[in-house]
């Protein structure tokens, strides 16, 4: 049995359905941050597999390697923004924290 598009496109499509869930259902922020992480990451995966599969040359990889970098970015100014949140709060529940516009 050979590993074709579909394969591809099912892994990507049940990382993307809980990182969705996961930035829906969760409170916390990192479990959030996590949620976009797997979107982030089945964009790749469709990215990649696209490009091998559809004969675009490297375009799919280059474009993935873009996310990847932008993912880090995120990673790190989205972590900074939590750590200064639970340093004033004390918490870092989505819902509880309501004092952001004062």
């Amino acid at each position: 049995m050979e590993v074709g598009l579909n394969h591809f496109l099912t892994v990507s499509v049940a990382l993307f359905s809980l990182g969705l869930y996961g930035v829906v259902t969760r409170k916390n922020a990192v479990m959030v941050l996590m949620g976009v992480e797997l979107i982030l990451n089945s964009a790749n995966i469709n990215f990649v597999a696209f490009s091998r599969f559809g004969n675009f040359g490297i375009d799919g990889q280059l474009y993935a390697l873009f996310v990847i970098i932008l993912a880090a970015a995120e990673a790190a100014i989205a972590l900074a923004i939590v750590l200064n949140i639970y340093k004033t709060f004390v918490n870092v529940n989505i819902d509880e924290i309501n004092n952001l516009k004062e």
